[in-house]
Order: C-alpha cells, then sequence, then structure tokens
C-alpha cells in the first residue's frame, strides 16, 4: 500500500473554491478508483487555511491512475487557492495490517 500524507496552505479568499474542488476529488476518487482505498480531508484546528489530505492507494499504478482521473483534473484546475507549496510525504501503510480491512 502507498500512503500520502499531505499538506496544503490555502488562500483565504479562495478557501470555498478549494473546498469545492478538492471534495469533488476526494469523493470521486473514492467512488470512481477501485484502487483508491481512502481520501480523507482534513482542516487544522489552530489554523483554518491550513489542509491535510490522507490517501491510500493500492500501489504506485493507482496512484498515477488516480493523477490521469477528471476529477483529479479539477483538484489542478483549482491550484491556484493555495497559498505556497504542496507538502506530501510517502508512507508505507503499517496498520491495520490486514488485507481485508482495505478491501
Amino acid at each position: 500500500m502507498l500512503a500520502l500524507w499531505v499538506k496544503v496552505r490555502v488562500k483565504p479568499e479562495q478557501r470555498e473554491r478549494f473546498l469545492k474542488a478538492i471534495e469533488a476529488d476526494a469523493l470521486g476518487s473514492e467512488r470512481d478508483e477501485q484502487d483508491c482505498l481512502r481520501f480523507n480531508v482534513l482542516r487544522d484546528q489552530q489554523d483554518q487555511n491550513v489542509y491535510y489530505f490522507y490517501e491510500v492507494y493500492r500501489n504506485e499504478a493507482a496512484l498515477q491512475a488516480h493523477r490521469a482521473a477528471p476529477h483529479y483534473a479539477i483538484w489542478q484546475a483549482a491550484a491556484d487557492t493555495l497559498d505556497g507549496p504542496v507538502q506530501a510525504i510517502r508512507c508505507d501503510t503499517v496498520f491495520p495490517a490486514a488485507a481485508e480491512y482495505w478491501g
């Protein structure tokens, strides 16, 4: 499994546009991509302009398929809503370890 922990800072005046775009990407990912196992969007409790994405893909090919999906294009079109660079960390999942958990 390939997990991504992504941090973004959003321009305050662009927050609603950002949220619509990332919602389309997150929901579309889980709904339409068989090998996207999780896509959660979280907001920082201390700074309402900081968001985190927790994404889990079956493998690198699944991540590449995600980046070719129509809902990802919606997210990419809203990249100008960000205030600074995207910070992404690649991780291996450890627990839950059971393949059944991930589907």
